[in-house]
């Protein structure tokens, strides 16, 4: 399977997951926003970019900025002001995680699958972002 099939797979239990939770679900046309989809929690709109997320380490790492070529240089565009979650596949453990923007890294972002050996502030645990317990 190809990265673009990978992506699609993703967005697609995504999609599917949200509207078992019970939203309205709307995706863009076209491939010219940075967001894939947009969330009707019935108070609000959001902008969700979905993302495929793996283990390394302990964790669940995915990417928070997307790299694209601009006249021959290659540039990373974060996503601030953007979207205002990530909702994220685990590919090795299809689980679903909902990230708000602010607690996302600038390039990437990890989700410890376990407990820290040392207490530290900027540790994000897997289990507080899974869909059944952060959805909107």
């Amino acid at each position: 399977m190809n990265t673009k099939q990978i992506g699609d797979e993703t967005e697609a239990r995504i999609i599917a997951a949200l509207i078992a939770e019970g939203h309205s679900v709307s995706v863009p046309f076209g491939d010219n926003d940075k967001y894939d989809l947009v969330l009707d929690t019935g108070d609000r709109l959001q902008r969700v970019q979905c993302k495929t997320g793996w283990i390394e380490d302990e964790v669940v790492r995915f990417k928070t900025a997307s790299q694209t070529t601009v006249d021959g240089d290659i540039k990373m565009d974060g996503y601030d002001g953007e979207v205002d979650a990530f909702a994220v596949r685990c590919k090795d453990n299809e689980e679903l995680y909902w990230v708000p923007i602010e607690d996302v890294g600038k390039k990437s972002t990890y989700l410890r699958l376990s407990e820290p050996k040392i207490d530290h502030p900027s540790v994000n645990l897997a289990e507080t972002y899974r869909f059944e317990v952060r959805l909107p």
